[in-house]
């Protein structure tokens, strides 16, 4: 260990414990200060069968990976198991459960009748008993042999690099009535962050203060410095629940800072003021719909409107239901600003998407998107499309009507990001499906409103929309520096979506689903078929999430992609990865229609590995009627809408997150007629098959929103990658503590407001930069 001066939270690790472990702790878990590795917090307590209340602790769930304490009660004999290979079986049981521990092929020699062991696994369940296979484990000190016997026993039984680990372990830690357990992996395991932590905190100085004395009082918290001291070695865990309420307000604090400056940064650059209330395109528009605006959308269109007349940027977040009419209300105020005198473009995530855009505003728009051509209005405007797969041809000439002014409103994918791309004169800037872009995608847009091509350094109005309805405190979180609108409201002539889980044990289930479809097909209808999967990836293994910008495929949830790691989560142990169950990929299901049950009907396959103008022809030909069954990945999942589809079948629906089927069965049941939604699903998990079960029940999609918090967490419904902020957050509960983000925002504005770059508040500045990384909340900046 280095020598025994005072630390702080700025401390580089190597300085305030051994360099070997510091770079191993800087290497698995990117801990390089003292601040970091207190800010690894425990997830959970180990000791004790009850709370401090009395009541007992809440069940680990199937699937999830934990850290156990507990006894070894039994040891059967080994067993055959298949390919040759033998199981051993070791009971361990705590205070509250026993556990079936199975190991394949070996036992390790340390693991004997009466010991203590810690053992870190996956949960898994098999004729109704709790079972881990092939935990990590490490022997305890107990009744039977001293902290040297231990320590000898994990040594006999460990790798090399395993026992230089243990050196710098303090077993007799483990012993404490209340032991913290902290996410680890093979090579920094909790034990040895306990000791860490441990040493770090008898040398750490006094933590400053980072909120108002007034703030903490109002809100019964305790001081920061008892809050990290507390959070790993608790006194009881009454305390550590006080000590968790106070770092999650830190946390909720450091995000309401970082979007306050945010807001305050744009809030004090100009903006063009779009003063065009009654403007001819929007006027227009409105004598050429077949229908009126329902209340919802005219409100929202109002605080759009309001918001792009004034001086200042908009910058405001538009949610609501699918098939709601957001991109109508987009529509009129991107033609708002083009009566204003400016351009308005629409970023969308895919190809597929911002074609199916260009096609169905052209289609509102007739003959005011005709200028220049016979026949168009006389206010009319030019609607261009830009994207990656255009030729040279097409793309120059889309980039001329861009930079000169002719392209009123521009639609594109990422292409629209190159430095290459200018506009003449960018005064509105819509995202449509926020949570596929990163904050620096949608500013870097924006920012192609100033410069040389613009009157002044003014910035483009900001809206951007997702039809994935955001739970309260996502919102907050993540959008927090945004006024929000929401449509809650259908349209007339919107039908209900009737959803059924089918297993796809259940063989007559199966077929009588297919037979819709065919009844469906026979009747005039039309049918999407959605696989998680493409297909075509060489090793033929489940496909991860995103291939390319154009498909964006499944994001697990994380109950079902954990139990086929360590062990299934019903059923007999896997004893590998090979025996993970398969799903069924796109071209698998239209090569099964094909010569199947639909083959006499006219089946198209769709995914975003296919050439940019092979999948809009395949659109095309969907839209116009001549494909009965479309066989395709997420590619669908948002904007395509067709208003003969009137069923959707969900292959491996289990393998789609809530809010995703949710969204993917909003593709139908649009033009009048009733949806039908079919879930198959070979699941085997109760937790599972209750969550698509309560998607069938379901239709209110915020209600399905907080619902996937609760089941998935917040990183994986906006994706780590896209915010970088879950992997950052130790305390504070997303689905749970939406009163402490609104008083940490309410705190964040007041203080941003008197004091923007913080310079009176260097605690809290401090606190924010050791929480977030870097001093404007990076996860805020960066894709």
């Amino acid at each position: 260990m280095t020598s025994a001066r005072t630390l702080t939270l700025q401390t580089p690790l190597a300085e305030a414990v051994d360099p070997e472990i510091a770079d191993a702790a800087t290497a698995e878990l990117g801990l390089a200060t003292v601040g970091d590795l207190l800010r690894h917090f425990p997830f959970r307590y180990e000791g004790g069968a009850v709370e401090d209340d009395g009541t007992r602790r809440s069940e680990p769930r199937i699937g999830d990976d934990v850290v156990v304490i507990g006894t070894v009660t039994a040891i059967t004999p080994p067993r055959a198991h298949h390919r040759g290979k033998k199981m051993f079986k070791v009971q361990v049981v705590n205070k509250v459960r026993a556990y079936d521990v199975t190991f394949f092929n070996y036992l390790p020699k340390p693991i004997q009748p009466d010991r203590q062991l810690l053992l870190i696994g996956r949960l898994g369940e098999f004729n109704g008993k709790l079972q881990l296979t092939h935990p990590e484990w490490l022997v305890l000190p107990d009744t039977t042999i001293t902290s040297a016997e231990a320590l000898a026993a994990n040594e006999a039984g460990s790798t090399k690099a395993g026992s230089k680990r243990l050196k710098f372990a303090d077993l007799s830690l483990l012993m404490q009535p209340t032991v913290p357990i902290y996410h680890g992996t093979k090579n920094m395991p909790t034990w040895l962050i306990l000791s860490l932590v441990d040493s770090v905190l008898k040398r750490l100085a006094p933590v400053p203060e980072s909120l108002p004395a007034d703030f903490l009082a109002l809100h019964a918290l305790m001081s920061l410095d008892d809050a990290v001291r507390a959070a790993h070695k608790p006194d009881g865990r009454a305390q550590a629940d006080r000590a968790r309420r106070r770092l999650a307000f830190d946390e909720a604090v450091a995000i309401e800072t970082a979007l306050a400056r945010r807001a305050h940064d744009v809030g004090i650059v100009g903006a063009p003021p779009l003063r065009a209330p009654d403007g001819p395109l929007q006027a227009g528009l409105r004598e050429r719909l077949p229908f009126s605006l329902t209340a919802g959308q005219e409100d929202v269109l109002a605080e759009i409107l309001d918001d792009m007349g004034r001086d200042h940027p908009m910058t405001r977040l538009l949610q609501g239901e699918v098939g709601s009419g957001k991109t109508l209300v987009a529509l009129l105020a991107m033609l708002a600003a083009v009566d204003a005198g400016h351009q308005a473009v629409l970023l969308a995530p895919t190809e597929v998407l911002a074609t199916q855009h260009l096609l169905s505003i052209t289609a509102m728009l007739g003959d005011l998107a005709e200028a220049g051509q016979l026949g168009a209005a006389e206010a009319a405007t030019t609607v261009t499309l830009l994207t990656g797969s255009m030729t040279v041809k097409q793309r120059r000439a889309a980039l001329l009507r861009i930079v000169t002014g002719e392209a009123g409103i521009v639609i594109g994918t990422h292409a629209l990001l190159e430095d290459t791309v200018e506009f003449f004169r960018l005064g509105l800037v819509v995202v449509d499906e926020q949570h596929r872009f990163g904050v620096e995608q949608r500013d870097r847009l924006r920012r192609k409103g100033t410069g040389e091509s613009t009157d002044d350094d003014s910035m483009p109005h900001l809206l951007v929309m997702t039809a994935t309805p955001i739970p309260r405190t996502v919102a907050l979180a993540q959008f927090g520096d945004m006024a929000t609108s929401v449509l809650r409201e259908l349209p007339r002539g919107r039908q209900p979506i009737q959803t059924s889980v089918v297993p796809e044990d259940r063989e007559a289930w199966v077929a009588r689903a297919w037979a819709r479809v065919d009844e469906e097909v026979r009747a005039g209808r039309q049918v999407y078929v959605v696989c998680p999967r493409i297909g075509d990836d060489a090793t033929g293994e489940q496909a991860k999430a995103g291939f390319t910008d154009e498909d964006y495929d499944f994001e697990a949830p994380a109950t079902e992609a954990k139990t086929s790691g360590r062990g299934a989560s019903r059923g007999e142990p896997v004893a590998d990865e090979s025996e993970k169950p398969k799903t069924v990929s796109a071209i698998e299901m239209y090569d099964q229609l094909s010569s199947g049950p639909l083959g006499e009907h006219r089946i198209a396959l769709l995914h975003g590995r296919l050439p940019a103008d092979e999948k809009s022809e395949i659109m095309a030909s969907f839209a116009a009627g001549e494909i009965d069954v479309l066989v395709a990945t997420t590619v669908i999942e948002v904007g395509v809408d067709v208003a003969n589809a009137t069923t959707m079948v969900v292959r491996d629906a289990d393998r789609f997150g809530i809010s995703q089927l949710h969204q993917l069965r909003g593709r139908v049941g649009r033009g009048g007629l009733p949806g039908l939604c079919l879930l198959i699903t070979a699941t085997g998990s109760e937790r599972t098959l209750e969550r698509l079960q309560k998607v069938a029940e379901t239709v209110d999609g915020f209600a399905l929103a907080q619902l996937d918090l609760e089941y998935r967490g917040f990183g994986d419904i906006l994706g780590v990658d896209q915010s970088g902020l879950a992997r950052r957050l130790s305390f504070l509960d997303l689905a749970q503590d939406g009163d402490v983000l609104a008083a940490a925002r309410d705190l964040a504005y007041e203080i941003v407001g008197e004091d923007p770059d913080l310079e009176r508040h260097a605690a809290l500045r401090a606190m924010n930069e050791v929480i977030l990384g870097g001093d404007r909340g990076d996860y805020l900046d960066k894709a």
